[in-house]
């Protein structure tokens, strides 16, 4: 099991870190809101979008680094105009689309929009395929700060081409081209961040960083414990792929699902906050819960998730612990931070005592005593390892750094 202390990123990878769209956007992991799962084509509107930016105010979230307030599919008419633009469904943005973004601009927060590749979303509106250019000139002139870039409709095989193409005439990497360039275009005038959505086909980690600022390693979190288990436990082994200017993206962060109880909640924000994906919610903040609601605004988390040095954690083994089984969340967790290292514990599997030496612990140096705080619980310790009793499905995070000695 390699730690990320120990993987060497291919010199070709280190220089896509440095090409293309590294232009300073997304240096960290971008937090924020997304309507899709809120009420899906409902929640395409002025209406959610300003709302939702109100409550980012109200409940604190914008203080904590939540900034991007996403529009998802549905937000345009089904056709585009006699020019060939696209138009924003007048029932849904009564005043436009500038009007709305100049507004959440005026808070101090960002708004995205959403596009496809192919030449149609996902939902049957208008696709971008062969519109790339003047699409983002649209999103310049309305202010837009975030394009989340779909894949359906895109050149398949079959014909008449389905949503969800399952033999690929080519590869995403070569229809998301044209976007990334066009958005390359106008970067001199606006700086917009590109999510790659092509649900982690041809391998997109290994490129993504040459093309955008965050890109899905996976197909959808459907909201369930199986989701944040085929997702969570799948981020392990690309981790190295995730650094400042490009991340892994595990999908929306699916709290306040009825599928998941509290212990699920926590570790799914939890290990999402820790791998460095972009912490974005998927959910109605009208309805949250406090004990949701606690989780999302642990400000110690989102420290770990924002830390500039961008490293996401990985899992590792201690000595006699049990290999990793694929497609379960593996117990044991690490990665780097600016000020020390972040350990994860989770209890994915079972219920009960997970202990971890830190000698262990990739990237603390070795024996000797250390400080640490977990962020859950607030509790805070010293020595040289830490024990903690955990709950089905919970998590334990802890952030370790060297204790401190003073000098006489």
């Amino acid at each position: 099991m390699k730690s990320w202390k120990t993987v060497i990123i291919p010199a070709l990878t280190i220089a896509q870190l440095t090409s293309a769209l590294d232009n300073g956007v997304g240096l960290k992991p971008h937090m924020g809101w997304s309507s899709w799962n809120v009420a899906q084509c409902n929640a395409a509107s002025a209406k959610y979008a300003l709302a939702t930016a109100d409550k980012f105010i109200s409940l604190g979230l914008k203080d904590l680094g939540y900034e991007y307030i996403n529009i998802d599919d549905c937000w345009s008419t089904k056709s585009r105009d006699s020019a060939g633009r696209l138009v924003p469904d007048p029932a849904k943005w009564p005043n436009g689309i500038k009007a709305v973004t100049d507004k959440i601009h005026s808070m101090g927060l960002k708004f995205g929009l959403y596009g496809c590749a192919g030449d149609k979303t996902c939902a049957g509106y208008p696709g971008n395929e062969g519109h790339e250019k003047s699409d983002v000139a649209q999103l310049v002139s309305w202010g837009v700060d975030f394009w989340k870039y779909d894949n359906c409709y895109t050149p398949c095989r079959q014909s008449p081409r389905p949503q969800t193409c399952t033999s690929p005439a080519g590869s995403t990497k070569t229809w998301y081209a044209p976007m990334r360039d066009a958005i390359l275009g106008v970067q001199n005038t606006k700086k917009l961040h590109f999510n790659l959505c092509n649900w982690g086909r041809d391998e997109v980690w290994t490129w993504g960083a040459t093309y955008g600022h965050s890109w899905r390693m996976s197909v959808d979190n459907w909201g369930d414990w199986a989701s944040v288990e085929r997702i969570g436990s799948a981020a392990a082994s690309i981790h190295q792929y995730s650094g400042p200017g490009g991340f892994n993206d595990l999908d929306m962060l699916y709290l306040g699902s009825s599928k998941l109880n509290t212990n699920q909640e926590k570790l799914h924000f939890g290990l999402w906050a820790i791998t460095k994906s972009p912490l974005v919610l998927g959910l109605d903040l009208d309805k949250i819960s406090n004990s949701t609601l606690t989780i999302i605004r642990n400000k110690g988390l989102i420290d770990i998730n924002q830390d500039p040095l961008g490293k996401a954690a990985t899992t590792f083994r201690p000595p006699g612990s049990a290999a990793p089984v694929n497609g379960k969340i593996y117990p044991y967790w690490a990665g780097p931070l600016s000020d020390g290292v972040v350990v994860g514990l989770c209890a994915g599997t079972s219920a009960g005592t997970y202990s971890v030496n830190f000698k262990d612990v990739p990237g603390l140096g070795g024996s000797g005593s250390y400080e640490w705080r977990e962020m859950y619980t607030g509790q805070t310790g010293k020595g040289t390892s830490v024990s903690f009793s955990i709950g089905l499905h919970d998590m334990r995070v802890i952030k370790v750094i060297k204790e401190t000695k003073m000098e006489m």
